[in-house]
């Protein structure tokens, strides 16, 4: 059957218009991503600053649009005219006070560019809402009321903007309509800030006059600033260069975030490419470890590839079958990052809880995850004034350089020259909360200088040699609970079966190697972890080591589990109900507590955590001393 003349023009324009939408979508896929940020002080004009791109870029559907003008009329703040802000304040609370709380991510596209922004709050207590918009932001627009000129959250915005590592900063002076378009204002402003920026290491930036409400040198340049020669704002932002380019151009670094292995025949490493360009039969090195191969192949979805470069998401073969997993990172062999286990670093601290020195968090540095602790802050930094203010631990918004310690070796590079390997948060092991983000300044050069000393007898030997397994044996509870009393009745009997053992008590070791140390939450952490040591090398000995000590939070305990091979740490909870202990009070301590003599008392003025899951618990109000360590002991034989 022969198809109709009329056929087959409707076939062929089909075609043609299947073609052009390929086309189009192929151009749009390969379109450039520039993710940025808005920020400044409050009421300075963001919201609306986006409101009027997406209403540009012709980014608001006709039914969005029709909410937005009804929204406008009733609870917009600029009359009878388009509140664009409302298109962004989506809480009710933004729109209630007009302002920006949470941050606010759109997306929006033009002929030249994607973009993701993100709007993020201008109020003091709502910085680390800008910290998580502006990590992984490619610019940052700063807005200034031209009625206010230069603020405290200006400066505070620009400074955090500068400690992430932003190096494309625009500053729009917003509001021009309302000054008349003034250009000796606009100067003065513009002065001003560059005597600010230059202060902070910012030495280029981008000013222009701009009027969000009014689309003044927003998409076209106005007629209103004839004195202003710049871009406008859109036409800036679609031609800015991208820190991918700078980023392909550095060494070759990738951390693997899996290990792609579908069948027996392939092996592969995923990851993002954070820096650097890779090709097949290029030299790598895997780190932490160390060992080196050559790259077989690049796979993505859409088949291999002959090079892959920075920003793009691959998987890589290896020529190889050398050990790799995820959180390894993969390296040019002859330029490879640094490994290490402390830090100096800058920590930006955004919990309501303040840092507890000491205490081990979690550290979460690209795709590796390893336990670390905080030292005391060096300083805080003052953002108002750039003044270094001492400090001994860091509060909600308070930014501070700290150093930090690993529990093993983690692959790094200065948050400076790679954001993937220098940005890391610390998430509470309590909670699972993220309580900070932190930049890696360098390695402290006895990281580098201190290693272990191989010895020839180790632990397992140590270990045959008295005919018993090590363990930790920790006694936790409250003061008056028994520990010491029952721990003491546990050490006699492991006695009488010729068993190896040593007892740690809380009291007896303050008496010595923490006589130093008060009671203050920070004085009770440090106390723990220095027992949590003495007790492992012990362990090592070959001992079983008895520890009774209060050990109030869970963390510290965790982090002393976390010290020693799986089943080594016996968690033994000596339960003993608050009234219970206190009526005994053999030391008196709890009646000087009630009487405000004796500070940070656990179960009075400081808090105990008990445990959630014990290894053994025993409860002292059922049993006396002697039963609960003939019990304990049962728990675990055998001992061999």
């Amino acid at each position: 059957m022969t198809a109709s003349p009329d056929n087959a023009v409707i076939y062929k324009t089909a075609d043609l218009i299947a073609s052009d939408i390929d086309a189009y979508l192929d151009v749009h896929q390969h379109k450039s991503l520039l993710r940025f940020i808005t920020c400044g002080s409050v009421d300075d004009g963001k919201s609306t600053l986006i409101g009027r791109l997406l209403y540009d870029s012709k980014m608001i559907f006709e039914d969005q649009l029709a909410t937005l003008e009804s929204d406008s009329k009733r609870m917009g703040t600029q009359g009878q005219d388009i509140d664009f802000a409302l298109l962004v304040d989506g809480l009710a609370a933004e729109r209630e006070q007009g302002i920006t709380i949470d941050v606010a991510y759109r997306f929006f596209a033009t002929e030249k560019r994607k973009f993701i922004v993100a709007d993020c709050p201008g109020h003091e207590q709502y910085t680390r809402n800008m910290v998580t918009g502006a990590s992984t932001a490619d610019l940052a627009v700063i807005l200034i009321d031209a009625r206010k000129g230069v603020l405290v959250q200006t400066r505070r915005h620009s400074y955090l903007a500068k400690l992430l590592g932003i190096r494309n900063i625009v500053l729009a002076v917003n509001k021009m309509d309302l000054i008349d378009y003034d250009q000796a204002k606009y100067d003065a402003i513009v002065a001003d800030y560059t005597e600010f920026a230059a202060s902070i290491g910012i030495s280029d930036f981008t000013p222009m006059p701009i009027s969000g409400f009014k689309g003044d040198n927003i998409t076209d340049t106005s007629a209103n600033t004839p004195w202003y020669t710049g871009l406008p704002l859109m036409a800036h932002l679609e031609t800015v260069a991208l820190d991918n380019d700078a980023d392909q151009s550095k060494p070759l670094r990738m951390a693997v975030q899996w290990v792609n292995r579908p069948n027996l025949d392939f092996r592969g490493f995923s990851g993002q490419i954070a820096t650097g360009t890779v090709h097949p039969g290029d030299a790598i090195r895997v780190l932490p470890s160390g060992k080196t191969t050559t790259i077989k192949k690049i796979v993505t979805l859409d088949g291999e590839l002959q090079e892959a470069v920075a920003g793009q998401s691959v998987t890589l073969c290896f020529d190889d079958e050398i050990d790799c997993s995820r959180g390894d990172v993969i390296a040019a062999a002859d330029n490879p990052p640094e490994v290490a286990d402390q830090f100096e670093s800058t920590i930006v601290w955004m919990a309501d809880d303040a840092l507890v020195p000491g205490r081990s968090y979690w550290l979460k540095l690209g795709t590796q995850m390893v336990s670390a602790t905080v030292q005391a802050p060096k300083y805080t930094v003052n953002v108002n004034s750039m003044e270094h203010m001492a400090a001994k631990t860091l509060e909600l918004n308070a930014i501070g350089v700290a150093e930090i310690s690993t529990d093993k070796p983690i692959v790094f590079a200065p948050y400076a020259d790679n954001h993937a390997l220098g940005g890391f948060i610390l998430i509470d092991k309590i909670s699972n909360a993220t309580v900070a983000a932190g930049m890696l300044h360098f390695s402290l050069r006895r990281a580098q200088n201190v290693h272990w000393q191989a010895t020839d007898i180790g632990r397992n030997a140590h270990a045959m040699l008295k005919n018993q397994k090590p363990k930790i044996l920790w006694f936790t509870g409250l003061s008056g609970s028994g520990k010491s009393t029952i721990a003491n009745e546990v050490e006699k009997a492991l006695h009488l079966m010729n068993r190896h053992t040593f007892l740690l008590d809380g009291d007896n070791v303050r008496h010595g190697l923490n006589k130093d140390l008060g009671f203050t939450e920070t004085d009770r952490i440090e106390n723990i972890r220095r027992v949590g040591e003495v007790a492992k090398l012990m362990a090592d000995a070959g001992l079983i080591v008895l520890t009774a000590f209060i050990s109030p939070f869970r963390a510290e305990r965790d982090m002393v589990r976390a010290m020693l091979p799986e089943g080594e740490f016996v968690e033994i909870f000596v339960d003993t109900p608050l009234e219970i202990a206190e009526a005994r009070d053999v030391k008196g301590l709890y009646k000087k507590a009630r009487a405000g003599q004796l500070k940070n008392f656990t179960g009075i003025d400081s808090p105990y955590e008990p445990p959630e899951h014990p290894d053994i618990r025993v409860n002292t109000v059922e049993m006396s001393p002697a039963e609960a360590a003939e019990y304990i002991v049962r728990q675990l034989m055998p001992l061999k």
